[in-house]
């Protein structure tokens, strides 16, 4: 009989143990005849009887052979059922060891009841302040949480339990390189995603600290990320945003100095004397949580999520702004197919998702040319000086919203090695950016990056028309403008005949406002809502669009992919702006259209996550396995049953490129062939 037929429509998983430990419970299962019924048991080697194989006891029998085999605990320092009173009730811990000399004191205790690790949780610190156990384990058989109990209220993620041998002390004293940190990443192993770490953050400590959530959980990542990249660039180097068993005020001093040295490599994110504010013992929960996390990989997108959770919780869905999933980002940068040569700008910038997929498109063939190797920590490595040059004097980033703008910058900083284009401003109303480029404090933290904008562009002293290859933005749907001031600097804020509108939604100037920032022979990605596209009342928008430009696709995109936070069903145009060579004028000419199919979201807003049985010919070894939810928020992710990208993530199921030929050929690929055939100047034949 396998485990896995028992497990089978259970919570519970068999992913976090080796296929030795399965083998080892699976060849010692008998059956019993019970009410005419075959039922599968099992000797417990503790309580030395037969037991009933239900899933809560298969985990538990697992787990008892990992603590005997690979912790080296004896079964006489162990008891599984262990009665713990609650005043006149009593209840029932799954497995107890024993301290070595105190021999009835409780030392570890396991809780395994409860497969939601908020359940769990919870149980299991009612056990160990009940008992005064130091240390406490939840698992289900997938996730696994390992806690140390400094008092009653405090619960101190650790990154595992002592073996037998070893005094808590030991495990908390470790020091940690980047290579343990990538060996041990939490996100890999619980199966967990920043943004999940984040929302237990919340929940247990940030809703009752008196902070700004924001600003704080920014300040720590940002301290993470700096930490990550000095040993990223020096193997040898302890890591210091851990807990190495600090005192809270140690610990402290630790990850303020931390800070401080990140705010001078990374300058114009926080002001020079912007301090960490949570108190010592919120600090050190926050440190346990995030420690074992490894936030740099191949293109940010840990982190990038996170932030994008952040932000989505205060400014940016008030302004109808929503950030554009990295997935669509990267089908629109494949088919724009930036090159090293070119500059690009993203007028709605939101984290910078744009730029920032376009520097990683550049650098690929960048590396290529030089002939490297890309690695999975290639963000934090040490660049060759042409990426870095990229960065400083093609790529540039406008945002009107402050918040989001220093998340941009940070983005960029660490992609662009401590170079940065991003500027807070306000995309429309162009007429006063001298206002803000003249003040000190603004030039304090933009000048470097304006100073190169103004250098695009198309007249000496006016920021309306510029000179870019390259333009890819999500402007906001929602919001009117109302001022007759900007308005009337544009064309589509007219009425057909020809008198100003008293309000005109922001996405419709955007269209203007960006084709103003391309050049003769420029190309454009823009989501827009998809009433842009059939709507009567905007014929003149699309007539105004097709006499400046070639229209080249319109992708319809699904309409869960901006869900949680809003439904609305947006398409992607991408046009070329009319030039007597790049992009001859004609009356007639094919345009590529495509439709989304996968929704990469449920209707709750959950990504969607590629299975291997959807591509059975991938070179990924297929184990079987249990049947998981297709989110993050469940948990319940079975690696033997998901495709994995190269970094060891799991690769959300849409359908618009390929995933670097792990899935079937997307809408980007069908575009490139198109493109090549209509001998598009960035594609050629």
């Amino acid at each position: 009989m396998k485990l896995s037929d028992i497990l089978k429509d259970s919570n519970y998983k068999l992913t976090q143990f080796s296929q030795d430990k399965i083998d080892t419970i699976e060849k010692r299962i008998f059956t019993k005849k019970v009410r005419g019924k075959l039922v599968p048991y099992f000797n417990c080697q503790i309580r030395k009887k037969d037991v009933k194989l239900t899933p809560e006891e298969i985990v538990r029998q697992l787990y008892i052979n990992i603590l005997i085999k690979d912790m080296g605990y004896p079964k006489d320092r162990m008891e599984v059922e262990y009665p713990v009173s609650f005043g006149r009730e009593k209840k029932r811990a799954d497995i107890v060891i024993f301290d070595k000399i105190q021999t009835r004191s409780p030392y570890i205790i396991v809780e395994l009841k409860k497969p939601k690790l908020k359940d769990g949780k919870e149980q299991l610190k009612s056990y160990c302040n009940a008992t005064g156990a130091p240390i406490g384990i939840w698992s289900n058989g997938e996730s696994i949480s390992y806690y140390h109990r400094k008092d009653p209220n405090y619960f101190e993620d650790i990154p595992g339990i002592p073996r037998a041998d070893q005094k808590l002390s030991d495990i908390l004293e470790e020091r940690w390189t980047i290579n343990d940190l990538i060996e041990r990443d939490k996100l890999v192993l619980e199966r967990k995603s920043l943004k999940d770490l984040i929302l237990e953050l919340e929940d247990e400590v940030l809703a009752n600290a008196g902070v700004d959530v924001f600003e704080e959980v920014f300040k720590l990542i940002f301290t993470k990320l700096y930490d990550e990249m000095e040993s990223g660039r020096n193997r040898n180097r302890h890591l210091e945003f851990r807990n190495y068993g600090d005192t809270e005020s140690e610990l402290r001093e630790k990850i303020q100095g931390l800070f401080n040295r990140a705010k001078n490599k990374w300058e114009g994110v926080f002001t020079d004397d912007a301090q960490i504010t949570l108190t010592p013992s919120h600090l050190s929960i926050c440190i346990s949580s995030l420690q074992d996390v490894k936030l740099f990989n191949s293109n940010l997108e840990v982190v990038d999520e996170a932030f994008e959770y952040l932000i989505s919780k205060s400014s940016k869905g008030e302004k109808g702004q929503y950030f554009t999933p990295r997935y669509v980002i990267d089908m629109c940068v494949k088919m724009l197919n930036p090159q090293e040569h070119e500059t690009m700008i993203d007028t709605a910038a939101g984290s910078s998702g744009f730029p920032v997929h376009t520097i990683f498109h550049v650098w690929e063939q960048i590396i290529e040319e030089e002939g490297l190797d890309k690695s999975h920590l290639f963000t934090l490595e040490i660049k060759p000086s042409r990426c870095i040059d990229y960065v400083e004097d093609k790529v540039f980033a406008i945002d009107f919203d402050e918040k989001t703008v220093r998340v941009a910058r940070t983005l960029n900083l660490i992609a662009g090695d401590g170079q940065t284009n991003v500027l807070h401003l306000n995309t429309l109303d162009y007429e006063r950016w001298d206002e803000r480029t003249n003040d000190e404090k603004w030039q304090d933290i933009y000048f470097k990056g304006w100073r190169n904008l103004k250098k695009l562009r198309r007249k000496r002293n006016s920021n309306q028309d510029f000179n870019f290859d390259i333009l890819m933005a999500n402007p906001p749907f929602a919001g009117d403008i109302k001022e007759s001031r900007i308005i009337s600097k544009y064309e589509l804020g007219k009425n057909s005949d020809g008198k100003y509108k008293n309000k005109v939604v922001r996405d419709i100037l955007f269209i203007e406002r960006n084709l103003d920032f391309l050049k003769p022979g420029g190309r454009m990605a823009i989501v827009l809502p998809q009433g842009r596209f059939n709507n009567i009342s905007d014929k003149r928008i699309r007539e105004y669009i097709a006499d400046q430009c070639r229209i080249l696709a319109v992708v319809g995109l699904h309409g869960n992919v901006f869900e949680p936070h809003t439904g609305t069903k947006t398409s992607v145009l991408f046009v070329q702006k009319w030039h007597d060579e790049l992009c001859p004028k004609k009356e007639d000419y094919p345009i590529f259209f495509a439709t989304m199919q996968e929704p990469s979201k449920d209707n709750s807003g959950n990504k969607i996550f590629v299975r291997k049985k959807d591509y059975p010919d991938t070179n990924q070894y297929n184990h079987g396995g249990a049947n998981p939810t297709d989110n993050y928020n469940d948990v319940a992710k079975d690696l033997n049953e998901y495709l994995l990208d190269d970094n060891g993530h799991l690769i959300v199921k849409h359908d618009l490129f390929n995933h670097g030929g792990l899935t079937a050929d997307g809408i980007a690929e069908g575009f490139i062939e198109f493109a090549k055939k209509e001998g598009l100047s960035f594609w050629g034949k």
